[in-house]
């Protein structure tokens, strides 16, 4: 799994490098496709973030969620729904939304890292990991679901 790991990391690193940064972020819409935002990976934060840009809005998420995203829904082996939900409000079961926050996850808990801004992984992230091929993402008005490619 670690070699795997790796392989992944460098050619995220190649072919993120063109892409996905401060200077040249990636402009996504959200799975339902009402609204459009920018992300960009920051590595020389601590610790690394995946920094999305919604408006004036600035969220922040762990850099190795997309890594442990991916892993988690290999292991899953199927669709699994989003389920994005604000931080102050409670997640649906088995969504990812559920596992982003949960003490189950690898970071042991939130990977979103502004308090009052954690939550809404489920709306931001896939789309990035749509762009990289790392999954398929549904882009229906509602119950969108991913899975790993």
């Amino acid at each position: 799994m670690a070699i795997a790991l790796q392989r992944l990391r460098v050619k995220w690193r190649d072919e993120m490098a063109a892409a996905g940064t401060k200077q040249n972020p990636w402009t996504l819409k959200t799975p339902p496709g009402t609204a459009e935002f920018q992300a960009y990976r920051e590595e020389a934060a601590e610790p690394p973030a995946l920094v999305v840009q919604v408006g004036k809005t600035q969220l922040r998420y762990h850099l190795r969620c997309l890594e442990d995203l991916r892993a988690m829904l290999k292991a899953h082996g199927d669709w699994m729904l989003l389920g994005s939900a604000d931080e102050q409000k409670p997640t649906a079961a088995g969504t990812v939304e559920d596992w982003a926050r949960s003490a189950a996850n690898p970071v042991g808990g939130w990977y979103g890292l502004k308090k009052g801004l954690r939550g809404r992984f489920a709306m931001y992230v896939p789309p990035v990991m749509k762009e990289l091929g790392l999954a398929e993402v549904e882009e229906n008005p509602r119950n969108n679901r991913m899975r790993a490619i």
